[in-house]
């Protein structure tokens, strides 16, 4: 299966959060919709500009510039300090919203990210439908907006990003690339920076279809190995992987926001049932058993509940967890309808103590283990999707 990259972009982070922090707090002017800016002191009129609004643009306030010069170019600008423990707040509950689209995330600042949609795009109908849910389901939770980038990989998926903003969805495939990338200035290519585009400009290119096209030792002779890396990506040439960086396991878990509010117990289990699936492919992958499982609930109010309980044997099994994760969800569930669901695992161990079975733990017969692991293998070669369970 193709590769599905989706680049995720706060659009104006700082003064974003700033404003939704100001709004929730009573303030009745959005930071957004005025020229305003997040950096600096108003009374020295020291320091730069870490983010600016739409409008504050229109005045040609550049992010990075000093706040004096700011000042300059329109002396009504409205500036608010960096708050960058709020902005550590939001990101982190940004990446945890992500994540229950898919876990497959690589976070490379603040406020952007790159997703592996590959093994997701099966429970939408388009790239474009579910990174439209995506960024609604952020604005819609929040109060900020973000772009998303859709292409087959991170460098067409991050220039796709930077398109037309703000809570905007844009596309840049390999057979795009001629019609939207190559008539921008070079300059807006990734990883040119000023000293690049300087040099390039001295050789006369001037649009990244113009580099593109460029003999690559010619780059090369001038830039050494920078050259072909951006001639690379001029071609819309990147595989470089989404590095999703695993810290020290304490759990392992997924989560899924539902295209549809599942609205019957029979809806949420066949869910549950797929991320039970999940969750034990991941606790093999890493050698680990779990010694607790969690059920996680937020339903179409937004309201989150969650519930966990001691296994009686640490496992991996995805029926055994699938079990005990639709006991909770019993216990837990309101009536109410779902928009997403979660099953988490803890106490992991890889080398579990021999424990007692009773008259009533069955063990598996070989013909069960043989399937469990002729599924597993499946799973491995092919994805998740390609075998369930019946309910």
């Amino acid at each position: 299966m193709e590769r599905l990259i989706f680049h995720i972009d706060v659009n104006s982070a700082y003064l974003s959060w700033t404003a939704v922090e100001n709004l929730k707090n009573g303030d009745s002017v959005d930071l957004r919709e005025i020229p305003a800016i997040i950096g600096g002191d108003m009374a020295s009129r020291h320091g730069i500009v870490l983010a600016k609004s739409i409008p504050a643009k229109a005045y040609k306030i550049t992010t990075g510039e000093p706040v004096a010069h700011a000042l300059q170019k329109y002396p009504k600008l409205v500036m608010a300090p960096p708050n960058h423990k709020l902005y550590s707040q939001y990101s982190h509950r940004l990446m945890e919203l992500l994540r229950t689209f898919s876990p497959a995330i690589e976070q490379v600042s603040i406020d952007e990210c790159y997703m592996d949609f590959t093994d997701y795009i099966k429970n939408y109908n388009s790239p474009i439908d579910a990174a439209t849910k995506i960024k609604d389901t952020v604005r819609n939770t929040f109060g900020f907006t973000v772009n998303v980038g859709i292409s087959n990989n991170k460098l067409l998926a991050k220039m796709a990003s930077d398109f037309q903003k703000p809570d905007r969805v844009h596309t840049l495939f390999p057979e795009e690339v001629p019609k939207k990338m190559w008539p921008l200035p070079v300059r807006d290519l990734f990883m040119v920076g000023k000293s690049a585009a300087a040099t390039l400009e001295k050789l006369e290119i001037l649009t990244i279809g113009d580099l593109a096209h460029t003999d690559v030792s010619i780059l090369e002779s001038h830039m050494k190995s920078h050259g072909r890396l951006i001639w690379e990506f001029a071609n819309g040439i990147d595989d470089s992987p989404v590095q999703t960086q695993e810290v020290e396991l304490k759990g392992v878990g997924n989560s899924t926001t539902l295209s549809k509010d599942a609205e019957t117990s029979a809806d949420a289990k066949k869910v549950l049932r797929a991320l039970c699936d999940q969750v034990s492919s991941r606790l093999k992958k890493y050698g680990q058993l779990a010694g607790m499982v969690s059920t996680e609930i937020k339903y179409a109010t937004f309201t989150n509940v969650s519930h966990q309980r001691q296994l009686p044997n640490a496992t991996d099994d995805a029926a055994t967890l699938y079990h005990y994760v639709c006991l909770l969800f019993d216990e837990l569930w309101n009536g109410e309808p779902v928009r997403l669901l979660g099953v988490r695992t803890s106490k992991l161990t890889s080398d579990p103590e021999p424990v007692q079975m009773s008259l009533f733990d069955l063990p598996k017969t070989q013909k069960e283990q043989k399937a469990d692991k002729a599924a597993e293998e499946l799973r491995k070669r092919f994805g998740d999707s390609i075998i369930k369970k019946g309910v």
